[in-house]
C-alpha cells in the first residue's frame, strides 16, 4: 500500500520474490534483485542497483549494493559502492558532496587521486561492517573485512582487516574474522567454502 513507482525517467526492474513494504518511493532507473526486501518508507532514487537477498531502508541514491548486503535502518547512502556481505549499522550515513563543492579525492593504489567529480560517497569491501551512527566522509574507502564504529569521521582510507574508529585501528584477528563470516553466511543458508577461506587468508597476508 502507498508504494510509488516512478519510471518516467528510466525503467524499474523488480526481481522475483522481492518485498516492497508500504509508503516506499522508487524513482527509475533502478534495479532490485531477487528476494530482496525494501523496508517501510524507503526512498530509492535513480541510478541505484540492489543485488539479490539484500535488505535496505531509508534513502539511497546512485549506488550499487551487491548481494547479501544490508542497509536496514535510517541513514543516507549516495554515490557509493557496497560489496557483498556488508552490514551498515543503524544511523550510518555517507557524505557524497563536499561543502565547498570541490572535486573529491579518493585513495587508489597507495595514493589519493582527484576523482574528477563533485559526487563520490564510500567504497566498501566484502564482509565489512559499520556500527550504529557511523559517519563516512566523501570518498571513503574501506577494505575487506573491516569493523568501523564510533561517532566521528574515520580516516578516508581504512585498510583491509581493520577494527576500530576515528580514535585508532587495530588488526582484526584472521581466525575470528573467518569464524564470523561463517556465522553470517550460515544465517542466509550460504556455505563458507574452501575458496572463501583461501581468499580471506590471501588478502590478510
Amino acid at each position: 500500500p502507498g508504494v510509488v513507482l516512478d519510471a518516467e525517467e528510466g525503467p524499474i526492474y523488480i526481481g522475483k520474490n522481492v518485498r516492497i513494504l508500504p509508503h516506499t518511493s522508487i524513482v527509475g532507473p533502478v534495479f532490485i534483485g531477487d528476494k530482496s526486501l525494501i523496508k517501510v518508507g524507503s526512498k530509492i532514487y535513480e541510478g541505484t542497483s540492489i543485488g539479490e537477498y539484500c535488505k535496505v531502508a531509508d534513502e539511497i541514491e546512485n549506488s550499487i549494493i551487491h548481494s547479501y548486503s544490508n542497509k536496514q535502518h535510517l541513514g543516507f547512502l549516495g554515490h557509493s559502492y557496497v560489496s557483498q556481505w556488508v552490514n551498515l549499522g543503524a544511523g550510518t550515513s555517507v557524505s557524497d558532496l563536499k561543502n565547498n563543492y570541490s572535486h573529491i579525492r579518493i585513495f587508489v593504489d597507495g595514493k589519493f587521486i582527484d576523482s574528477g567529480t563533485m559526487f563520490a560517497g564510500s567504497f566498501i569491501g566484502d564482509h565489512s561492517k559499520t556500527g550504529i551512527n557511523s559517519m563516512l566522509n566523501t570518498g571513503t574507502v574501506i577494505g575487506f573485512c573491516c569493523n568501523v564504529f564510533g561517532g566521528d569521521f574515520p580516516p578516508k582510507h581504512i585498510a583491509s582487516f581493520s577494527w576500530g574508529s576515528a580514535k585508532g585501528f587495530t588488526t582484526y584477528d584472521l581466525e575470528k574474522s573467518i569464524k564470523l563470516a561463517k556465522t553470517v553466511m550460515a544465517r542466509r543458508n550460504v556455505s563458507f567454502t574452501e575458496a572463501d577461506e583461501k581468499l580471506f587468508r590471501y588478502i590478510f597476508k
